[in-house]
């Protein structure tokens, strides 16, 4: 009988966006599958990932990941032609990829990816439906946040 590993916490992201949250309110996440290639996966345990600037596209009633780049590895298979920025498939189900696509058509958000992490054996993405920020709401995000920051502060030196 073998004992599982403990999990550490934070540990199972591959990669985040963190720009998205700067730019975008996001107001619905969503976590999907990806299907990926075997060179992919091998990358993707390395943390060779960089979803900073991808997006989420519909065709054909699919979703699609568009911008994500995988760098292939130095020493994966050379009989494998690697594109590091190839448009991968999303995988949920028709409920949600209706809502998304009807928000996107209708409403005017866009998706964009949050992060990619493994859960279990598989690689997953959180998307998010986002609408864009002006400069005047990024301001007041980072107004917000400072200010919280301050509160904590003053409500610690106050306890004591």
């Amino acid at each position: 009988m073998t004992k599982k590993k403990a999990h550490k916490p934070g540990s199972a992201t591959i990669a985040m966006n963190k720009r998205a949250r700067h730019e975008y309110f996001i107001e619905d996440e969503i976590e999907a599958g990806i299907s990926l290639q075997g060179w992919e996966v091998k990358s993707l345990r390395a943390g060779k990932a960089n979803i900073a600037d991808s997006y989420v596209t519909f065709r054909d009633g699919e979703a699609f990941l568009f911008g994500a780049t995988i760098t292939p590895l130095t020493v994966a298979s050379s009989h494998v032609v690697c594109e590091p920025m190839r448009t991968r498939k999303l995988l949920m189900n028709r409920r949600e990829l209706d809502k998304l696509f009807g928000k996107v058509n209708r409403d005017g958000y866009t998706v964009v990816a949050l992060s990619m992490y493994w859960k279990n054996a598989w690689t997953k993405v959180k998307i998010g439906l986002a609408k864009g920020k002006q400069d005047h709401d990024k301001r007041d995000t980072a107004k917000n946040r400072e200010w919280a920051v301050d509160k904590a502060r003053i409500m610690k030196s106050a306890k004591r």
